[in-house]
């Protein structure tokens, strides 16, 4: 299947709509929402450049397969898979050559979106797969599970192994980071009830 990029057309499964809505995610930090000022940006209401959504978080994997299958035991679905390549992706990332196979995965509740690129041209610059939590631009995704033991146990077979330890945070979270294929950070957070 191959996506379109040029101008506004887009073809293929590539294509999608997010959800407005937004979460409400356990926090791997606790802030006091009082805390929270509206910006400018907020105060300019809709159509007036602001933000609508957070439409997906791209990964870059070396095995597309994998890590289908490890987001899918996870929970998500997949939506749509695309191959882009052409002169409108290598002027938006600026490389020459760009040919990747994409997949487009849903969290359950629909409002969440990852998208999982395997680059075949030009090849993938390699990465520390170890790389701590606290490394400069590092990234982790969480998610909200119902049954730590059970999707951990779930995982392991897709490659999944424990960053630190599964902890307890007071009386409200268990919490665990884990690595998934090509090194991908995950945290999970089941609330505690």
């Amino acid at each position: 299947m191959r996506a379109a990029v040029d101008g506004n057309e887009t073809s293929g499964s590539a294509k999608h709509a997010g959800a407005s809505e937004s979460m409400d995610a356990p926090p791997d930090r606790v802030a006091d929402r009082k805390e929270l000022v509206m910006s400018d940006t907020d105060k300019r209401g809709p159509g007036r450049g602001t933000t609508l959504r957070m439409d997906n978080i791209a990964i870059v994997v070396d095995d597309l397969e994998a890590a289908k299958a490890f987001f899918a035991e996870l929970g998500l679905e997949l939506e749509g898979e695309a191959t882009v390549e052409g002169a409108a992706v290598d002027r938006l990332i600026s490389l020459e050559g760009v040919r990747s196979d994409i997949a487009m995965m849903r969290t359950p509740d629909g409002h969440g979106r990852l998208e999982l690129t395997k680059y075949h041209s030009p090849s993938v610059r390699d990465a520390d797969l170890r790389a701590p939590a606290n490394t400069l631009g590092g990234h982790r995704i969480m998610f909200a599970v119902d049954d730590m033991d059970d999707v951990l146990a779930r995982l392991r077979p897709h490659g999944a192994e424990l960053v630190g330890e599964l902890v307890q945070y007071e009386n409200s979270y268990r919490l665990c980071y884990l690595r998934g294929p090509a090194g991908i950070l995950v945290a999970l957070a089941e609330q505690i009830t």
